[in-house]
């Protein structure tokens, strides 16, 4: 800060230093409170910067028409319809324009008013977020103005417990030592308090008026989006940050709206698009191409029949002298056109209509979720788009954040062992003692004799050993609480390990009061104060893995007391019960528990003046200051005697690692992207069983790479991969195998930012490659101390490699917004964090455990209805249009309809579109509980399973052998025709009045009845819903046709089917006829379907079986007596196939008996000779005799 005018204020020059310096981007000057230099001071240019708004939405008022249609007109099928329709108002063509243009035009409607609702939701959050209020100092006085209208130069005014309105230079605290407490829990997930320190010449300004006498300048570069090393700045307060145990600070603005760091840590919106949708387009380009194969041959042969004069020409249709001067060129492309129009029914615009429709009705389902309703905090599941309603049936990898989303973020003292004894306090959290705890339980014996001291010292070393605060509170003075001795504190600090160590050893008797005047007090036993004076604090760093601490007391001992990790402090102790420490702590590893050592040694005054000497001069150092510090700790932390260890806990969310057990058994790879520490991340990894007991840990971190170099680092971890899974193949889609040995993969931000650094001899895609070869060949993946970017930059890495998997990220941080967006599925969870990740992500859950269901539910159900919905959509298309294409031969290419007007209007609108969106609503192919119970049947449905070339393909030939069964059936059925005394057409067998119409509607009722039954067929989940629409939808299409043929409508000017379809009705033989066609239509997808079950059944289907056997053999009115007996069991339930892969099956059998519904539940629930009752009123009987049906 420069100061410039009259020196109001003292001289300072600050220049925040980022991550990037040497790209160094052109600077930008600041001047604070908006005060220009006066005259003859330097140039002024005055800057433009952008207000403080922040914009999460797509749309603007001005931009959402033209913006939507250029983003639906993207969509093959619409830009199509269009062309179509702009091609039926140019020429003459079979159909009216309006058959294609009243569908385009809702299914545009439709989705501009789905997206642009869910835009308007957007701006609705932001502007909830831009009009806070924000204290802004203004000549002198405090302005309260909302955020949007703060600018770049402003001094703002927050208060505790307050976020940063924008990127703040700190000014001045309200505390005296200008100091201020920030959580950053939105920037980096991180919910410990970070210390952050006010310029040193302007900290004494501590009201408005002081403050605004300021004239001063910034000079800083401009925004970056690193988060990491600006957060090392003491005086950069980022927005989204949070105000700590500190009444008010003064800071002036010198980063908004979109250009603070959070918001450039934002990745920008884009469209989403699911696999299916993908699939959807490449199959209406094949389609397509079979439209245009179709309209050509069809031109073709039209030229070819008309080559012979009497049927170019006959002598009832003269062509007029226009049409035979006509281009023939231009001819011959209007007929291709024609055909094109007559032929377009084979691309199903409405089938985009009910796609729309079942993505957003279809959402509501997770929405009215009763089991994904979290009671604890009131919230349910957000659905904020619903076009990847289906996404969630394909994922192959997820992204996860850590702290807040797979913890609970509340770290919990679980135990100390000292010198072997173990001691288990009451259960503190956050100064809130838990219900279920009754005292100090003592496992093991007291010590007695000399291994009383050692406890007391033991006590004091965590008591002093930490860089906690008590937060301020006038009722609450350290003197007073000497008269309330038991009273809990409340403690921040920069590592909520040490929190939950302070508080846990609150509970065995020694309470840590306060530091003031460099003395710290702590109360004993006995509710006496003890002083230490603090002389060092050597403060932990990742390198070393530990912290210590030289204290004098009142006696004048000095004390080193030193906690670190084990793998730190065992190597620097020369005595103790070190086995058994070891022992106790190698065993809370195992359980997932965050585990310290403590030890201690004491020091004479000449070995302290010998310390002090070596640290002044490290810290006078000019070069390599860091370098000499460690040396320096390094000599002095070392012959300790060992004291005890501790554990500690941060709690993981309820069934978190049942969750991520499930995932990885449905073969979905799970990743936890955080910008934690790697120790603390690490052992959370264990505690929800990502990393198991036999996982080998891969480290790929920046200590690492200083020891070798990173091309050394990544071969040598290559070959261990490549070594052990070389010979056996490693199922790339699972997590788990019994046959290779398990790797796990932790690496940091730093070392990823090397691998993905662009170089000169272009290496780092190899780098990426080899990268990428030892993730696909790890079950779990751990990336720690992440940026936002950096996340984001990971999941874009793994999405855009040769597998293309899809991915699926999730978190509650602003900090997880970036790889939210960049995933192709991003959940937000609805947490402490804010609703920054909820509000930009595309679904949100209360609880990570709602993520099982979400995907293995939800998602499994969603793929299977939406691709039925899609390959049917063109199945029952190829059914209804290929028989016009047939009936091309038989009428000279003349473009003639083989089915009236209304036939092709209504057939994808009325008769055949509600069975599908029902089935593509309701859909169970297996009931929930199953998908819950078998994850594996994921991978069923994995990969876009049922929209693969292959069952595109026999979809498209059993339309292809439908359609020709329905026409040429009707042409055999309709052969033999007489001339009758009044000079109409009679046929022979079915004694029907023959005619175009007659034909065509035969041929349609074929068509409609068949599609029915399929869809029918197809049903596994029958409502009454479904009986009324899918045999609601054959009675509508009778009664339509009656009333259509049945009675002279005045405003037509055909008359056409008049009595046709009454006429077809009236003859035996014709119902016969239809039913024939509709029996051998439907054969080979029914054998097909017979064939496949009984010899390559998929998991699905050997579930199917299983429970229908089980259903068929079970009466309702079985006596419980007789499901009791092993008789019963054996002859009607056990027989189940031999074949069954699944040696795990597991079905619950029902009956009813005296009104009450029963259940006998296999052994693999672990229940026997047990009588249980559901929450629901089901009463559960269990057996001891039954075995795994």
């Amino acid at each position: 800060m420069v100061a410039s005018g009259p020196l109001r204020a003292p001289c300072l020059e600050l220049h925040p230093q980022c991550a990037g310096e040497e790209n160094w981007v052109d600077s930008r000057t600041i001047y604070v409170g908006h005060r220009e230099p006066p005259p003859g001071a330097e140039a002024y240019i005055p800057q433009r910067f952008p207000d403080n708004r922040i914009v999460s939405s797509k749309y603007t008022f001005w931009n959402f028409i033209p913006k939507n249609l250029f983003e639906q007109f993207r969509r093959i099928a619409n830009f199509y319809f269009l062309i179509i329709f702009l091609v039926q108002l140019i020429i003459d063509t079979p159909t009216s324009p309006v058959t294609s243009g009243l569908p385009l035009l809702f299914v545009i409607t439709v989705t501009a008013i789905k997206q642009g609702y869910e835009d308007w939701l957007r701006h609705k959050a932001d502007n909830a977020i831009n009009q806070c209020p924000v204290h802004f100092i203004q000549h002198g006085k405090l302005v309260r103005k909302q955020s949007r209208k703060l600018r770049v130069g402003d001094i703002v005014m927050v208060k505790e417990d307050e976020t940063f309105p924008c990127d703040l230079i700190f000014l001045s605290s309200s505390r005296g030592d200008g100091t201020c407490f920030v959580t950053t829990t939105s920037l980096d997930g991180e919910s410990s308090h970070k210390t952050y320190y006010a310029v040193q010449d302007t900290k004494a300004f501590h009201n408005e008026q002081e403050i605004d006498a300021l004239h001063a300048t910034i000079e800083c570069e401009q925004p970056q989006p690193d988060l990491y090393k600006p957060l090392g700045s003491e005086n950069l307060l980022l927005r989204g940050a949070t105000l700590k145990n500190t009444e008010k600070i003064f800071g002036v603005a010198i980063y908004t709206g979109m250009e603070t760091k959070m918001a450039l840590n934002y990745q920008s919106k884009s469209q989403k698009r699911s696999a299916v949708e993908k699939s959807m387009n490449v199959f209406l380009v094949v389609y397509l191409c079979i439209l245009v194969s179709k309209a050509l041959i069809n031109t073709v042969l039209k030229y070819a029949w008309q080559s012979e004069p009497f049927r170019d020409e006959p002598w009832y249709n003269q062509k007029t002298e226009p049409e035979k001067k006509r281009n023939l060129f231009l001819q011959a492309f209007t007929d291709f056109l024609a055909f094109m129009v007559l032929f377009n029914y084979i691309i199903p615009v409405s089938m985009y209509v009910t796609v729309e429709m079942q993505k957003f009705l279809g959402s509501y389902f997770i929405a009215w979720d009763e089991e994904m309703f979290d009671e604890g905090t009131g919230e349910g599941p957000l659905v904020n788009t619903s076009d990847l309603n289906e996404e969630l049936g394909q994922i192959e990898y997820v992204f996860t954040d850590k702290t807040g989303t797979l913890t609970e973020n509340n770290m919990e003292f679980v135990e100390c062992c000292i010198e072997g004894h173990v001691y288990v306090p009451h259960v503190i959290c956050n100064g809130q003692i838990l219900h279920d705890c009754t005292g100090i339980d003592m496992i093991d014996s007291s010590p007695g004799g000399s291994g009383k001291e050692r406890e007391e010292l033991f006590f004091r070393a965590l008591c002093l050993c930490h860089t906690v605060q008590v937060k301020d509170d006038d009722s609450v003075d350290g003197l007073k609480k000497n008269q309330v001795p038991r009273r809990p504190c409340i403690y921040i600090s920069s590592s909520p390990d040490e929190v939950a160590l302070v508080e846990g050893i609150q509970r065995l008797g020694y309470t840590y009061l306060r530091l003031k005047d460099n003395y710290m007090e702590i109360l004993n036993r006995e509710n006496n104060i003890e002083k230490f004076e603090l002389l060092e604090v050597f403060s932990f760093d990742s390198v070393r893995r530990r912290m210590s601490v030289i204290v004098k007391s009142s006696t004048g001992d000095i004390f080193l007391f030193c906690k670190g990790a084990d793998s730190s402090i065992f190597p620097r102790v020369k005595e103790g019960k070190i086995e058994q420490v070891r022992a106790r702590v190698q065993r809370n590893a195992v359980e997932g528990l965050r585990t310290l050592c403590v030890a201690y040694k004491k020091l004479t005054a000449e070995e302290y003046q010998n310390v002090q000497k070596l640290l002044q001069s490290a810290k006078l150092a000019l070069q390599e200051r860091d370098k000499k510090l460690a040396e320096v700790y390094e000599k002095i932390e070392r012959d300790f005697i060992l004291l005890g260890a501790t554990a500690v806990e941060d709690r993981l969310q309820e069934k978190a690692a049942d969750t991520i057990e499930a995932l990885q058994k449905a073969g979905i790879k799970v990743w936890v992207l955080t910008g934690d520490k790697m120790e603390t991340a690490a052992a959370t990894c264990y505690a929800c069983k990502l990393f198991r007991r036999n996982t080998q840990i891969l480290e790929l971190t920046t200590k690492k790479i200083e020891e070798q170099s990173l091309h050394d680092v990544l071969f040598d971890l290559n070959k261990t991969v490549i070594r052990q899974n070389g010979s056996l193949t490693r199922d790339t889609f699972s997590g788990l195998s019994a046959d290779t040995q398990d790797y796990g993969l932790i690496i940091d931000g730093a070392a990823l930012s090397l691998i993905m650094k662009p170089r000169h001899d272009g290496s780092s895609g190899n780098y990426r490659e080899i990268f990428l070869n030892i993730c696909r060949n790890c079950t779990a993946v751990l990336c720690c101390r992440m940026a936002p970017l950096q996340k984001a930059q990971i999941v874009k890495l793994i999405k855009l490699s040769k597998e293309h998997p899809i991915t699926l990220a999730i978190g509650d941080g602003a900090n997880d917004v970036s790889m939210i967006l960049e995933a192709h599925v991003g959940i937000g969870i609805i947490g402490k964090e804010g609703r920054q990740a909820a509000r930009n992500s595309d679904y949100a859950i209360p609880k990570f455990k709602h993520l099982k269901k979400m995907l293995l539910v939800h998602g499994h159900f969603y793929y299977i209805r939406i691709s039925e919905l899609v390959q049917y959509f063109f199945y029952k298309n190829v059914c209804f249009i290929f028989p016009q294409f047939l009936y091309q031969f038989f009428c000279g290419f003349s473009q003639q309809t083989l089915y009236d007007t209304a036939y092709l209007t209504l057939y994808n609108i009325s008769f055949t579109s509600l069975p599908i969106l029902l089935y593509s609503l309701m859909e169970q192919h297996v009931s929930a509980d199953t998908l819950k119970r078998e994850p594996a049947l994921y991978r069923d449905v994995a990969k876009n399973a049922l929209l693969r070339w292959r069952a595109f393909i026999y979809w498209t030939f059993l339309g292809v052998f439908d359609a020709v069964v329905f026409f040429f059936g009707a042409y055999l059925l309709l052969d033999d025709t007489v001339v009758t005394s009044n000079g109409q057409l009679m046929t022979t067998s079915t004694h029907m009045m023959f005619g175009t119409w007659t034909f065509g509607t035969v041929v349609f009722t074929v068509l409609v009845f068949t599609v029915t039954f399929k869809l029918a067929i197809d049903t596994h989940y029958w409502t009454w819903i479904n009986h009324f629409v899918i045999w609601g939808s054959l009675v509508f299409y009778i009664v339509f046709s009656l009333l259509w043929g049945g009675i002279i409508w005045p405003f037509l000017n055909y008359q056409r089917m008049y009595y046709v379809f009454m006429q077809m009705l009236s003859s035996g033989p014709a119902w016969l006829g239809i039913i024939l066609l509709i029996t051998v239509s439907l054969l080979p997808d029914v054998l097909k379907k017979v064939l496949c079950r009984e010899l390559w059944p998929t998991a699905t289907e050997r579930i199917q079986k299983a429970s229908r056997h089980c259903r068929e053999h079970i009466s309702e009115f079985t006596p419980l007596a007789c499901l009791k007996s092993p008789r019963y069991r054996s002859s009607d339930c056990s027989n189940s196939p031999a074949r069954r892969s699944n040696s795990h099956s597991k079905k619950v059998m029902f009956t009813q008996w005296r009104g009450i519904d029963y259940s006998v539940l296999p052994s693999v629930f672990g229940y026997s000779n047990k009588h249980w009752r559901s929450s629901a009123g089901y009463h559960c009987s269990g057996s001891g005799l039954e075995t795994s049906i």
